[in-house]
């Protein structure tokens, strides 16, 4: 089969795309709002786009709390999700209110950050603290606005819990790194191997 996405001609109960990029990284971004609010919510479109500056980026559905908070402070925190927390980053992407604070909605605690305001999930494995260096309004070929808003940060300080890293290197195999798959799927990463790159002579 072959189908163009904006037509929406694949014949499918459901758009598989989001399926074939997949497995997404979960970016669990938390912010502070101007008025000191604070806000904890998932991003499957999330990831690392550059590493000199260290840069991720999480994209956002429309204007969501967490575009605007770092509209208003240019920080924000990636919590990385791992599936130990996986019921309670699920319970934190729920619609509410501006002003709920999604860390007790999902029985979460806090832990103060080093160099941002925004904390980070209490017990979390990793969490990046960053600075907002760029939002994007995202377009298509037309160059018509689209609902998302693509936010660029540059990752001034890595949180890392020890209990994850052996010899020298994050353990992913016994991380349990979270990630998203199409649908309302996810999986666990589970399965690790080394691979070198060819070096040619």
């Amino acid at each position: 089969m072959f189908y163009e996405p904006r037509l929406r001609n694949h014949g499918l109960s459901h758009d598989p795309l989001k399926a074939l990029v997949a497995p997404r990284p979960i970016g669990w971004v938390s912010t502070r709002g101007a008025d000191g609010a604070i806000n904890l919510a998932p991003y499957s479109f999330f990831n690392m786009v550059g590493e000199r500056p260290p840069l991720v980026m999480f994209s956002s559905d429309g204007r969501k709390d967490s575009l605007q908070n770092v509209e208003e402070t240019g920080e924000f925190v990636c919590n990385i999700v791992t599936l130990d927390f996986l019921h309670p980053m699920n319970a934190s992407s729920a619609n509410y209110p501006r002003g709920v604070n999604e860390f007790e909605k999902a029985g979460l605690g806090m832990e103060a950050s080093r160099l941002v305001k925004p904390p980070r999930v209490k017990g979390i494995a990793a969490a990046l603290e960053c600075k907002m260096t760029e939002i994007l309004p995202l377009s298509g070929v037309d160059a018509v606005p689209g609902p998302y808003t693509m936010v660029i940060g540059e990752v001034l300080g890595v949180f890392v819990d020890e209990r994850i890293l052996r010899d020298g290197r994050v353990d992913a195999g016994n991380l349990a790194l979270l990630a998203r798959l199409g649908y309302m799927d996810y999986t666990s990463v589970e399965r690790v191997f080394e691979l070198a790159r060819p070096v040619l002579t």
